[in-house]
Parts: structure tokens; C-alpha cells; sequence
């Protein structure tokens, strides 16, 4: 390509391999070597020796082009150089980038199959080159976008001017460059062009690990080595058994759980706020973990975060990066786990994120049969495809990684293993054994869950998953999906559903509130009351209890107490603690102002109190998902509405869990018991503590010599009204 040539080339940017061009390189039309300089609308421009600091002489401009030359016929070694540059108004120094070919295809030598060097190797990442006996901090860019005929990197730095900066593509379909003085704090995106030519939307890098708000959508340089973290304590604790351990999960979505006032509007709270604000909340309500709605950044807050664009990323709404590493560490200081919600199911269509990033369908599944997802109107990853299952284990990773996070859960799992999840017929496409069951993201799943667990022993992955599927909790050499936890969505769509009824009708669901004990331990379980469960119309559930006032709040008591003593991890949303009214809106803070009242103290007393007793007694959580841990007294008092079972621990230790879901006292309940002697209430959610009626329960709770439920004891107690009561020896 002659001088001229070249020049209109770099002018349309439409050159693949500046390297080839630009900078120092031997002179094949002669003696020693020739530099060329890219430097659109510059006057002047000289070149610096770095060695020496002495100037070369100036470059010549080709035709006013912006394409400048000079031939040093003596020169024998490549050596360092800056050039200084001068336009109409201005000048400024300028350490040549094509000078560094060597560092700046340092990311694609070491790019190996294993799945973190994703996030160690592409995006930004900043680095330093050796330029003589001096060292200059820089900034690497690499990025997969194997179809695109051309890349620029645009940023502050170039006015967004895709012409100054071409990027050089690799054999293996990624853009490289390494930029000098480049450091953390720079927005920038990349320009590219698909395989015809034609100009794409610019696009915010994939890997950016931080990225600006609305309208500019930015990627932002990020130090990850900055933060220096005061968890050690946390992450050096011996490996974590926690399928016999409590988990009370207070889910939380950021952006509303409390909200303050700027400027007469109300926004949400800052991660520094939320550690001021939120841990000491979660620390004294006994929660053990935190889940957080999806962090990784999104365009749309009304999707809460389910359509991320950057997946490492965490949002810039309320911080950058190590001020949400800072919330992570503090949540750890104060001995409490953060779960976050990931994406990796589907993302959004938005022109600066992955939907056809180089003009073909990089990230995402080309037939709109796989790769269209109807219900929300996204696109569905390519979970066949090495280079995206790459990418996606590695978000997943990468948030253990460099956040210190402590488990994922992953959310529409059952999207992602059926093909024909929300289609019909002729929608979509069979496997290769002509079922239903896509291997693709099967064998993605079962990579991940092994990744994680091997490089993050004491990491937690919850499946979000609600049909059938089988052994979704179980490890993947056993046939399993490999996942330590699944969400139990029957459990909570059958219990909601028994108590949305008038107690009157309630005998006629009985088999809804006890269902879950026939297939309990085919998983380890999460019993879930999540966000979903009070949006889109579904109302609070406080409102989803039937009577009046008073027997709401007592019905959602008698339920929660249920619930804590239900076998299974438990999760809680912000808002369900505090009995609030209307359901969740995104765009408004939870009602704090509601705790001036006496009911809705009373609910927030008895969350607080079940969290504590849950974590305290053995027998409500060690034995979760083993059959020694529960043991039914009466499951069939259907017409009575009346419940009782008994948990426990693996020292035989018991509480005795007896549930009224009727308005009506039952007084003189029989109850066998396994062992003699004095009972306790350890707690009666009908408390006048908790805002109920302080039915009376009895004088004295002592066993009798009379057989009862198969035992060979058993005590009789007043029932209160709509109520939950433990019990235990004292």
C-alpha cells in the first residue's frame, strides 16, 4: 500500500493491521528505518529519541492527510520514541502506541482455555511498558469481534475520533492495542466496523469492569488492585458446610430498600451508605446472608437488573467498583454472606452492549428459534459456542474473584435447559435426539458449578429453576446439575396459595401446605418468598392474606414462623419483615414509616425473632435435607386446619412446631411427644409482642403417660388463633 494509499485508508479507518503501518519498521524501500505517524488534523510533528531525549527531525506529511513520514537511512535497531505533536492551537507529547506490538499481543499469547483469563487478559487492563530504563504506566485493549473488518479505540482521549487509534486483529478475532500515560479513570468505547464495512453502534467493552450511566454508556479504565481489602478473617474461615448450617437471606434490591432526599427528589442510597445503613440492619434482624438483585450493570433500571450489558461490571448508580467492594468487605467484617443474582441466561438488545457486537451474532444464538427470548424480549446466549461459555464462566468467577462474593444465584435456570421453554410448536428446535433439553447449556451449568467449586471451595451456587428437572442440587459426577442449592418455587407457589384462601376453605387445600414433604429431599432446597411474589399485580404479601386487619398481620405471622420451621434455607424480600402494604416498586423506597405503628412493629419483631431462633437451634436447620431432621405428628387435620411436626438436630434434640391455620382457638390440642418433663414455648407468633392476641397457651406444659401421634407421651396445649407456636423441653 503506497503513502497515499495508506493515508485514505487510516482516514475512512478501515485498516485491520496499523502495526504493518504505523510506527518503526524497517525501510524496505531502502536503507535503515522509516516512521510513520497517524496524527489526523496535526500541523507538525518530531520525533524524540527516548534514550537520548534528542529530537530526530520532523516528519513529512503525506498530501496533508494526516499520514506523516520520516526515513532514518543510519538507524539499525529499533529504539524508543515520542513524538511531539503540534496543531493550529495546540501541542502536546505523544509516546507512540505502534511502537508496542509485542505488549500489546502480550493478552492473546497467554488467552488460554481457562476461563478466568477472560477477565485477566481482555478489556482494560492497565499494565506497564519498558521504555528504556524507564517504566510508563499504560493501558492494554483487547476485544473478541472476530467478523468486524475494522477496530478503534475512542475515548476522552481522541475526542471519540475512531480515526486515530486503529486497532490490530489477531488470527484469533480480537482487536489489540496498548496505549501509554493511559490510567485508571478514562471512559471509552470501541468503534467498529462489521465484515461489509458499514459503521456499527459504538460499543461498550464486554469486559469492562466499570462503565458510565445514561446517555454516554461509557466503559471506564479500572484498577482492580487498588482496594485493599479487610476480609481476610472472612475468606481464610475453614470451608463452609452450609447444607447443615442456617441461611436466613434478606434478598435486597438496592435502588429501593431506603431511599433519601437531594434536592427535593428521593434517590436511592450509595454502597458507602448501605454500609452505614443496611449491614447494621441485617446484622440486628439475624439475617446470615444478603442478596443483592443483579449489581452487574444494566440500561434500564425497570429491569431491576435482569438485562445486563457489562456482566463485569457492577452498576455505577450507587458507586464505582471499590466502593461496592467496600460494601461486600464490610458485610464480611460483620460475619454476613452476600449472595448476588447472575444473568447468565439472556441480555438485552441495547446498541451498546453484546447483540450482534461485530454485526453477526458474536454472543448470541443466530436462529431467532434458540436465540430470541419471547418472554423477554432478549437475546439467549450461545451456550454451544466455545468463546461464549468462556465468557460466561468467567463473569461468574470473576464476581468471586475480585468482589470476594460469597455465592450466585442464577437466575432462569429453566429457561436455559429447556428449548422450548415458552414457545410452542414450530418455535423452536429439538435436540439432536429430538427432545426438549438443551445439551448446549446442560453441559454450560455443569462447567460452571464445577469451576466455581473448585477454584472458590467455600462458594455457593442457588439454581433459580422451577419445573422438575432432575438432581439440579446434586454434584455433576453423580449426574447432577452440580448446583448447591435450588430455589423451591412449588413449595412457595403451593403455600401462598393455601394461605391467600379464607381459612373457611382451607381445609379443601390442605394437600398445598404439606405437598412439599413428599419431594423435600430430591434437592436441597431454598424456600423462597422473593421480589417476584410481590410485583406485577401479585400485591405485598401482607395483602395477600384474607379478613380483616388483624387477621392479615396474624395470617403472614402464623405463615413466616411456618416457614422458619419448614425444612429448607430460607429467603426473605425487604419489605415482607415490616408487614409492608403496597407491593414493591422499584421506583420507591420500602415504608419505613409504617414502624410507627404497633402492627407493623410487631411483624418486624417476629422476623427478627424467628431469624435468631432459626440460627440458634439445631433442630431447625442441621438437618435440613435429611430425613432424620423432620418427622410429621399430624399432617391430615384437615378440618381443622391445624399442622404438627417435629425438628431435629443429629443429637436428637426436638421443637415441636404446631401451626392453627384457622381463626378459631383450638384448645386442649393433643401433641405426642418423643421425651418427658417440662415444655417451653419458645415462640407463639400470636404474641401480644408481635401485635396478636396473647391467647392464652396453657398454665403448664407438662407431658402425660399417654400415647398420642405414635409417641409414647404427649402434652396438651391451647392453639391461638391463626398462629405458629414452638416448643420445646426445657
Amino acid at each position: 500500500m503506497n503513502p497515499s494509499e495508506l493515508a485514505s485508508t487510516l482516514s475512512n479507518a478501515n485498516v485491520t493491521n496499523p502495526f504493518s503501518y504505523l510506527g518503526l519498521s524497517e525501510n524496505t524501500q531502502g536503507k535503515g528505518f522509516i516512521v510513520r505517524a497517524w496524527f489526523p488534523n496535526a500541523t507538525n510533528v518530531e520525533l524524540i529519541e527516548f534514550s537520548k531525549d534528542r529530537s530526530l527531525g520532523q516528519l513529512i506529511q503525506v498530501e496533508q492527510s494526516g499520514l506523516f513520514e520520516l526515513v532514518l537511512p543510519r538507524r539499525k535497531n529499533h529504539f524508543n520514541y515520542r513524538f511531539n505533536v503540534s496543531y493550529a492551537d495546540s501541542s502536546n507529547v505523544v509516546i507512540d502506541p505502534y511502537q508496542f506490538k509485542q505488549d500489546a499481543f502480550y493478552a492473546v499469547h497467554y488467552l488460554s482455555h481457562q476461563p478466568e483469563n477472560i477477565y485477566q487478559q481482555l478489556g482494560a487492563q492497565l499494565t506497564q511498558l519498558s521504555v528504556g530504563k524507564k517504566v510508563l504506566n499504560a493501558t492494554r485493549f483487547a476485544v473478541f469481534a472476530p467478523n468486524a473488518s475494522t477496530c478503534s479505540l475512542i475515548g476522552d482521549f481522541n475526542h471519540w475520533d475512531g480515526r486515530q487509534l486503529p486497532m490490530e486483529k489477531t488470527q484469533c478475532g480480537h482487536f489489540v492495542i496498548v496505549v501509554p500515560e493511559l490510567e485508571a479513570g478514562v471512559k471509552y468505547k470501541f468503534e467498529l466496523k462489521d465484515q461489509h464495512g458499514h459503521n456499527l453502534p459504538h460499543k461498550s467493552d464486554p469486559v469492562g469492569f466499570y462503565q458510565d450511566q445514561y446517555p454516554s454508556f461509557a466503559s471506564v479504565v479500572y484498577d482492580h488492585n487498588e482496594y485493599q481489602w479487610q476480609d481476610d478473617k472472612w475468606l481464610t474461615r475453614k470451608e463452609q458446610d452450609y447444607v447443615h448450617k442456617p441461611m436466613a437471606i434478606y434478598e435486597v434490591h438496592l435502588g429501593s430498600w431506603r431511599m433519601k432526599e437531594v434536592d427535593g427528589e428521593f434517590v436511592p442510597l450509595s454502597y458507602l451508605e448501605m454500609i452505614d445503613q443496611l449491614i447494621p440492619y441485617v446484622k440486628e434482624m439475624g439475617y446470615t446472608h444478603i442478596e443483592v438483585l443483579p449489581v452487574s450493570e444494566h440500561p434500564f433500571t425497570g429491569s431491576w437488573g435482569y438485562q445486563p450489558t457489562a456482566m463485569f461490571a457492577p452498576t455505577s448508580r450507587f458507586g464505582d467498583p471499590d466502593q461496592f467492594k467496600a460494601f461486600v468487605d464490610a458485610c464480611h467484617q460483620s460475619d454476613i454472606g452476600i449472595i448476588i443474582d447472575w444473568v447468565p441466561a439472556h441480555f438485552p438488545e441495547d446498541p451498546h452492549g453484546l447483540a450482534r457486537f461485530d454485526g453477526t451474532h458474536v454472543y448470541e444464538y443466530d436462529d431467532p428459534r434458540k436465540g430470541w427470548h419471547p418472554d423477554w424480549n432478549s437475546c439467549i446466549y450461545d451456550f454451544g459456542k466455545d468463546t461464549v461459555r468462556q465468557f460466561l464462566v468467567s463473569t461468574a468467577l470473576y464476581w468471586l474473584d475480585k468482589f470476594h462474593i460469597d455465592a450466585l444465584r442464577v437466575d432462569a435456570v429453566a429457561s436455559m435447559l429447556y428449548l422450548d421453554y415458552s414457545r410452542e410448536d414450530g418455535e423452536w428446535i429439538p435436540n439432536v435426539d429430538g427432545g426438549n433439553h438443551n445439551y448446549e447449556a446442560i453441559s454450560l451449568l455443569r462447567w460452571m458449578n464445577d469451576e466455581v467449586h473448585s477454584k472458590h471451595p467455600n462458594a455457593l451456587t442457588i439454581a433459580e429453576e422451577s419445573t422438575s428437572f432432575p438432581k439440579v442440587s446434586h454434584p455433576t459426577q453423580y449426574g447432577g446439575l452440580g448446583f448447591d442449592f435450588k430455589w423451591n418455587m412449588g413449595w412457595m407457589h403451593d403455600s401462598l396459595t393455601y394461605v391467600s384462601k379464607d381459612p373457611a376453605y382451607r381445609n379443601y387445600h390442605h394437600n398445598d401446605i404439606t405437598f412439599a414433604m413428599v419431594y423435600n429431599y430430591d434437592e436441597h432446597f431454598v424456600l423462597p418468598i422473593s421480589h417476584d411474589e410481590v410485583v406485577h399485580g401479585k400485591g405485598s404479601l401482607l395483602r395477600k392474606m384474607p379478613g380483616d386487619e388483624w387477621q392479615q398481620a396474624a395470617n403472614q405471622r402464623c405463615y413466616a414462623a411456618f416457614m422458619y420451621a419448614h425444612p429448607g434455607k430460607k429467603l426473605n424480600f425487604m419489605g415482607n419483615e415490616i408487614a409492608q402494604v403496597k407491593e414493591w416498586d422499584h421506583n420507591s423506597s420500602i415504608n419505613w414509616h409504617l414502624l410507627a405503628n404497633e402492627k407493623h412493629q410487631g411483624m418486624q419483631n417476629v422476623y427478627k425473632d424467628l431469624n435468631h431462633l432459626y440460627c440458634e437451634h439445631a433442630p431447625l436447620h442441621q438437618l435440613d435435607h435429611e430425613h432424620a431432621g423432620f418427622e410429621w405428628l399430624d399432617h391430615q387435620d384437615a378440618e381443622q386446619s391445624v399442622l404438627a411436626f417435629a425438628r431435629k438436630d443429629k443429637d436428637g434434640n426436638e421443637i415441636i412446631v404446631i401451626s392453627n391455620f384457622t381463626p378459631i382457638p383450638r384448645d386442649y390440642y393433643r401433641v405426642g411427644v418423643t421425651k418427658p418433663g417440662r415444655y417451653k414455648v419458645l415462640l407463639n407468633s400470636d404474641s401480644e409482642y408481635y401485635w396478636g392476641s396473647n391467647y392464652s397457651t396453657g398454665l403448664e406444659l407438662v407431658t402425660e403417660c399417654m400415647g398420642w401421634q405414635g409417641k409414647e407421651h404427649s402434652l396438651l396445649i391451647n392453639l391461638p388463633p391463626l398462629s405458629t407456636l414452638y416448643i420445646t423441653l426445657t
